[in-house]
């Protein structure tokens, strides 16, 4: 692994980052796009591969656990239901096979430009370190999606380029989202306390597993030492740190050559590995195949 030749794509404009989607819509204001997907809607089966955008992201989705949706590989929680807030600039990937349905809401701060409070701290749920989703029973979807029907009514309907109700809207359904993440957020620390920095160290790994790629650097940004990191992961899974990192690569990688018509060395470069060969031994090592030999199993 070393110094990148591939380049991560990187969204300034929602409607280019919409552009490279199989979705034809898009938005008349640079700066919010409100998004749905409705059940039974017919969408185009898509992977995205690792990108990054400059502005802010919500998403509350449902029938996920049939769709076999991947947002950060988090289909490996098996949520059907969940709310998802990432920050700008945080490492993205998805894959949706078209059952999925919801509400997304992409924008930049200017939409909120009445809005005086300082945005990060009123509404920390928007990490500029990690993405954080958030399970929801399908009553506690229900609730919200009665909410963000609300705004999008008020999006679609807007007479303004600003979206100005849609907007004011928006900032109250953040405000519901906060008690709700706050109360949530509480629990675990009571019931499960022991799940916190497990779910902490998960999501770093999988906002900053292309550059970062030591537990030495996980640990520093948990404030932790690298021992009591490596320590806790193995109690807690059974698993060593460093190899919870190797998964999340081979995850990817999985999805770039099964998914992607990219060559082997593309996908090397784009996973921030020196070299072909030093990819193929590490994918090897860890998926018990070849990059090639696991593209042409899948591909029979």
């Amino acid at each position: 692994m070393g110094n990148s030749k591939g380049v991560i794509p990187f969204y300034d404009d929602i409607n280019e980052f919409f552009a490279s989607t199989p979705f034809p819509d898009r938005t008349n204001d640079p700066d919010l796009f409100c998004f749905r997907v409705r059940k039974g809607e017919d969408v185009k089966k898509f992977y995205k591969p690792p990108f990054r955008r400059s502005f802010y992201f919500m998403g509350l989705m449902s029938g996920v656990s049939q769709s076999q949706i991947v947002y950060d590989n988090m289909n490996e929680v098996r949520m059907n239901s969940f709310l998802v807030c990432q920050a700008p600039g945080l490492l993205s990937s998805f894959y949706n096979s078209g059952l999925a349905y919801g509400y997304f809401v992409y924008f930049k701060l200017p939409c909120f430009s009445f809005f005086r409070p300082d945005f990060e701290k009123q509404f920390s749920f928007f990490d500029v370190q990690q993405t954080h989703f958030f399970e929801l029973s399908q009553e506690k979807y229900n609730e919200f999606s009665l909410a963000f029907e609300d705004f999008f009514i008020a999006y679609e309907n807007a007479d303004d380029k600003l979206h100005t109700v849609a907007s004011l809207k928006i900032l109250a359904v953040l405000y519901q989202l906060k008690s709700f993440i706050q109360l949530n957020q509480q629990q675990e620390r009571i019931t499960r306390p022991e799940s916190i920095l497990l779910k902490q160290f998960l999501q770093l790994v999988n906002d900053n597993y292309i550059e970062r790629r030591t537990v030495n650097e996980y640990a520093e940004m948990l404030s932790i030492t690298p021992k009591y990191l490596s320590e806790y992961i193995k109690t807690t899974t059974g698993k060593n740190a460093l190899f919870l990192m190797h998964e999340r690569i081979v995850a990817e990688a999985k999805s770039l050559i099964l998914y992607t018509d990219l060559d082997m060395a593309e996908i090397c470069y784009q996973l921030n590995f020196s070299d072909p060969a030093n990819f193929n031994k590490f994918f090897k090592k860890n998926a018990g195949a070849t990059p090639l030999e696991f593209r042409n199993q899948y591909n029979r």
